[in-house]
């Protein structure tokens, strides 16, 4: 039995893929057995109860689970020295932490920011640290519009990950793409180990009833949905959809095009269908939620996640397809990187050339034609996930990390 103190950027109540798998991490561990405690880094949140300031030693438990929190340092809001702000305050967290649990190890999880810490608190300890990469950060700020690649910042943010994942014990990631980045990047190829994303089976219903009177409400009336549920970043590629969806009217008439969530991209979505003159076939949901979203799932025929190709999503695999086919939802996806190691297809979803509208129109088309096979594929992506991507499955990888890690310490 292990005893582990994870160290994350945020944690639920905050609702992200990031923070789910998380939860999904420490379920896992604790049904094996071991003894996890987690800290977060300041920037989960600036508040405690009632907006209070964060205390040294606040803690809130959410879901079952204790978080202890970092409250943000006097420099915190500072450019640049308010990175190094993160990490000294995480790390004196950890530190009085490390006394008070005395854990075997210490599994910090992206950014890099979280993983300096983790080694600076190990260090003083002799504790052995795990880093998990779940996306190169550097690679998002691209997209979200906070820098360039090739940079200054960029460069520096690589480095710092690079220098992280060459100086902890062992590295773990989520994907296969982001293990053949880290061993380019001179890691030994026994180092790093994948922990793919995966899903809780049981959290998810085969094929729900149609939730009729939302459907009612929302008048989505007998065509065909569409849908997307998640955040409207530009890489997720929405604005390809909006450009596909006049074509795909064309071979079905009804179709309707379901968008639950927000982000980023909401304000010129909105825009794009107006211009488009697709007001009467787009329903802009906005946020709901958590308990809410799976009441929207059961009015979509198919999920779309037409990513655009960029760095992170070639490399970087999504958690929502994994959802949708548990849910036994079709899946049309673009033929990114990330989607190519989680769908087979023809056999568990759609794959279409990405940046291509004709060929996200013709592919959703296709994927709504012939119901037998749709009723295979659906029945083939509940089993992958199953067999494949349950969390008890793909957690068990961390057995052998912290083991080795341990080992490689003493």
């Amino acid at each position: 039995m292990f005893r582990v103190l994870h160290v994350f950027d945020h944690s639920l109540p905050l609702h992200s893929g990031y923070s789910h798998r998380s939860r999904a991490i420490l379920r896992a561990q604790a049904d094996r057995g071991w003894h996890t405690r987690q800290v977060t880094g300041s920037k989960h949140a600036a508040d405690g109860p009632a907006g209070e300031a964060v205390a040294e030693d606040f803690a809130e438990e959410v879901d079952g689970l204790l978080f202890h929190r970092t409250p943000p340092g006097a420099l915190a809001k500072l450019p640049w020295v308010g990175q190094l702000d993160v990490v000294r305050g995480l790390k004196k967290r950890l530190d009085a932490l490390i006394e008070a649990e005395r854990p075997d190890l210490l599994h910090a999880h992206s950014p890099a920011l979280n993983g300096r810490a983790a080694l600076q608190a190990a260090r003083r300890h002799g504790l052995p640290v795990v880093y998990e990469v779940r996306a190169f950060w550097e690679d998002a700020a691209v997209d979200h519009g906070t820098t360039r690649e090739g940079s200054l910042r960029y460069r520096l943010t690589r480095a710092m990950e690079t220098g992280v994942v060459r100086s902890v014990d062992q590295v773990t990631c989520i994907c296969e793409g982001l293990r053949k980045d880290l061993v380019a990047r001179g890691l030994p190829p026994t180092k790093v180990r994948v922990v793919g994303n995966a899903v809780d089976v049981e959290r998810f219903t085969y094929r729900a009833p149609r939730d009729e009177a939302l459907a009612a409400q929302l008048g989505l009336g007998d065509g065909p949905v569409l849908g997307f549920i998640g955040s409207f970043y530009a890489y997720e590629g929405l604005d390809l959809l909006v450009d596909a969806l006049p074509a795909i009217a064309e071979q079905l008439p009804g179709v309707r095009l379901l968008l639950v969530g927000g982000g980023p991209q909401d304000q010129a979505l909105r825009q794009s269908v107006t211009a488009r003159g697709l007001d009467d076939r787009v329903h802009f949901i906005g946020r709901v939620p958590h308990s809410e979203v799976g009441r929207y799932a059961t009015l979509i025929d198919a999920n779309v996640f037409p990513r655009h190709s960029m760095r992170l999503t070639e490399l970087v695999t999504p958690l929502k397809p994994l959802e949708s086919m548990a849910q036994g939802v079709p899946v049309v996806a673009s033929d990114v990187g990330g989607h190519h190691e989680l769908i087979r297809d023809q056999e568990t979803g759609f794959l279409f050339r990405s940046g291509d509208a004709t060929a996200l129109a013709h592919a959703v088309v296709d994927a709504l034609s012939d119901p037998a096979r749709i009723e295979r594929i659906r029945l083939a992506g509940r089993r992958f996930v199953e067999d494949e991507r349950s969390w008890a499955a793909t957690t068990a990888v961390y057995e052998s990390v912290y083991a080795d890690a341990v080992a490689r310490r003493r």
